[in-house]
C-alpha cells in the first residue's frame, strides 16, 4: 500500500505541475482542502475511487495512469496530450468568443446595407462575449478570473444600458456599478466548506 501512495504521489506532483495548478487551485477544484491535496502528495493518503476519478477527467489520464510508475517516455506522451488539451481549450474559447463579435459586425453591416448606422449592436456583444468567456472560464479555467470576467460584465451591461437610452443622461446608472461591484467581491470572499 506504501508504494501505490508514493506512485500517486509522484503522478499526481508531475501531473499538477503540467497544469501550472497550486495545491490549494486543485482542491478547490476537487472541493477538497489543499492539505488534502498535500497529503497525497507526501504519500501520506491515497483518495477514494471518486476523486481518483475526478482527477483522472481533470488531468485527461486513466485513472490506471495515476496508480502506475510511468518511464520518461510515457511522461512525455502525457505532457504533450495535456499541453494539446489545453491549446484546443484556447482555441475553442477564443473562436466562441469572436463568433459573438463576428455575428455583432454581420447585424451592423446588414443594418448599415439597408440603411441605418446601429453602433449600439457592438455593445450589446460585449456582455453576450463576456458570458461566453465566464462559461468556458468555469468549465475550463481559474475560478478566480471569474471574478473579473462578471466584473466586465456587469461595468458592460450598466454602459450597455447607458449607450441604448443616451438621451435620456443615465450617467448615475454608474453609481449603482459601485454597490454592485462590492457585492460581487464579497461573493467571491466566501469560503466553501472543503472535505479534509
Amino acid at each position: 500500500m506504501e508504494e501505490l501512495k508514493k506512485i500517486f504521489a509522484e503522478n499526481l506532483i508531475y501531473l499538477r505541475g503540467l497544469k501550472h495548478l497550486t495545491q490549494f487551485e486543485l482542491g478547490e477544484k476537487l472541493n477538497y482542502s489543499d492539505k488534502a491535496v498535500s497529503r497525497w502528495e507526501r504519500a501520506e493518503a491515497i483518495p477514494d475511487a471518486y476523486v481518483l476519478m475526478q482527477l483522472s477527467k481533470l488531468f485527461n489520464v486513466t485513472v490506471d495512469y495515476l496508480l502506475t510508475p510511468h518511464s520518461p517516455e510515457e511522461a512525455e506522451k502525457v505532457e504533450k496530450l495535456l499541453k494539446k488539451a489545453q491549446f484546443n481549450r484556447k482555441i475553442i474559447t477564443t473562436i466562441s468568443f469572436l463568433g459573438v463579435w463576428s455575428i455583432a459586425l454581420l447585424i451592423f453591416i446588414i443594418l448599415f446595407l439597408v440603411g441605418k448606422t446601429y453602433w449600439i449592436t457592438f455593445a450589446y456583444a460585449l456582455p453576450v462575449s463576456l458570458i461566453v468567456l465566464l462559461v468556458f472560464n468555469s468549465i475550463w479555467g481559474k475560478k478566480k478570473n471569474n471574478f473579473y470576467i462578471i466584473s466586465l460584465f456587469i461595468w458592460s451591461v450598466f454602459f450597455w444600458i447607458y449607450f441604448a437610452l443616451f438621451s435620456y443622461n443615465l450617467w448615475p446608472l454608474f453609481i449603482l456599478g459601485v454597490p454592485a461591484q462590492i457585492i460581487t467581491f464579497l461573493c467571491f470572499q466566501i469560503k466553501r466548506s472543503s472535505k479534509k
